[in-house]
C-alpha cells in the first residue's frame, strides 16, 4: 500500500491571527507546535515574516505578525519533525530581514500576491530560494482572475525556481468543479511544479474542496485547528488528519489542542461558518463587508445585508 503524498500545512497561528490580531501566548504556540508535531503534521505556519516598518499598526499586533528570528529560537528551542513556515506579502517584507535558512528556524517561506504582482512575487522567491528556503507562490483571489491573466502568469512561473504553486480560494466561493477545473489548468501549464491549496469555509466547502484538490494530485493542503482563520475560517486540520488515508497522522494530539485551547478561545473570538460569510462567498466577494456586519449592532440582520450587497444602486464605498 503506497503512502499518501499529501502534506498538511497548519495555518492556525498565521491565518487564525487575523481573528485575534495575533494575540497568542507563547505557551499556546509552544503547545500547538508540540501537538502538531506529535500528530505528524508536516508544517506549522507560525506567522508572518513581514517587516513592521512597512505596515501600519505594527505596534498593536502580536509577535506572530512580524516574526523575529531570535524570538523564534526562544519559543521553539528544539524543533521536531514538523517544519516551520512563514508567509510574506508583496510590498510588506524587507528582504534584509530574512536570514539564510542555515541561521533561521524557518524551513519554508510562502509568498502571497495578487495576479498582477506575480513577477514581484517570483523575484522575492528567487531571493528566498537562494538563501536556502523551500518556497511557495500563493496567488490570491483566483476566482476573480481572468483566464488570459492566469496563462500569462503561468509563463513566468514555469521557468521560476518556486517549489509549489498554490490555488487559493480567498473568498470561499469555489466548489468542487471549480477546484477540479483550476487544478487541471495549473497541471497543464505548470507540469514541472508541485501544487498546494488554501480554502475558506464560507459555504461549508473548505474540507471537501481540499479533498477534491488532493484527489487530483495537489500535494500541500492548508488547514487550521478547529478551522480558525479569517472570517469563515479554513479547512479544519483535525478533519484532514483523520480522513487522509495511508498517512502517519495521529488525531488524538489535535483533539487535545482543541479541548485545552481552541474551545476556550472560541468563546472569546468568532470565526467559522456564519450567514454573512456565506452571502459574500456566494457573491464571490471579499468577506470584509461581512466582517464589518458581524462587528456591528446589526450583525444578525441577514436580509438587510443581502439586499445591501445585491442592490445595484448601493454605494459600495462604505464596504
Amino acid at each position: 500500500m503506497k503512502t499518501n503524498p499529501c502534506k498538511i500545512v497548519d495555518c492556525t497561528i498565521r491565518d487564525g491571527g487575523l481573528v485575534n490580531n495575533w494575540d497568542f501566548s507563547v505557551e499556546f504556540v509552544q503547545n500547538l507546535y508540540a501537538g502538531l508535531n506529535e500528530a505528524g503534521v508536516d508544517y506549522m505556519e507560525i506567522g508572518y515574516k513581514n517587516s513592521p516598518k512597512l505596515l501600519k499598526g505594527a505596534d498593536q499586533a502580536g509577535p506572530w505578525r512580524f516574526l523575529n528570528d531570535d524570538f523564534l529560537r526562544e519559543v521553539i528551542p528544539q524543533k521536531g519533525k514538523t517544519k516551520l513556515s512563514a508567509l510574506v506579502d508583496i510590498g510588506r517584507v524587507d528582504v534584509d530581514d530574512i536570514l539564510p535558512r542555515t541561521e533561521s528556524m524557518l524551513d519554508l517561506i510562502r509568498v502571497a500576491c495578487y495576479i498582477k504582482d506575480v513577477d514581484k512575487g517570483l523575484e522575492l522567491i528567487q531571493t528566498f530560494h537562494d538563501r536556502g528556503y523551500e518556497t511557495t507562490l500563493n496567488i490570491m483571489a483566483l476566482s476573480n482572475v481572468m483566464d488570459n491573466e492566469l496563462i500569462e502568469a503561468f509563463e513566468m512561473i514555469k521557468d521560476s525556481v518556486v517549489d509549489v504553486v498554490y490555488i487559493v480560494d480567498s473568498y470561499g466561493s469555489l466548489d468542487h468543479k471549480d477546484v477540479e477545473y483550476l487544478v487541471e489548468k495549473f497541471k497543464k501549464y505548470l507540469p514541472n511544479k508541485r501544487l498546494g491549496v488554501h480554502t475558506h469555509n464560507n459555504m461549508q466547502l473548505a474540507f471537501s474542496n481540499t479533498l477534491t484538490a488532493a484527489e487530483h494530485g495537489v500535494e500541500l493542503l492548508d488547514a487550521s485547528v478547529y478551522g480558525m482563520g479569517r472570517a469563515a475560517g479554513n479547512c479544519p486540520t483535525e478533519l484532514l488528519v483523520t480522513h487522509l488515508k495511508n498517512t502517519h497522522y495521529n488525531l488524538r494530539p489535535v483533539l487535545d489542542i482543541i479541548e485545552r485551547y481552541m474551545i476556550p478561545l472560541r468563546e472569546k473570538e468568532e470565526w467559522g461558518y456564519l450567514i454573512p460569510y456565506m452571502i459574500t462567498g456566494t457573491l464571490d466577494e471579499h468577506p470584509r463587508s461581512a466582517m464589518a456586519q458581524r462587528a456591528s449592532k446589526d450583525k444578525d440582520k441577514y436580509v438587510d445585508f443581502f439586499d445591501k450587497l445585491t442592490t445595484p444602486e448601493v454605494n459600495f464605498n462604505n464596504k
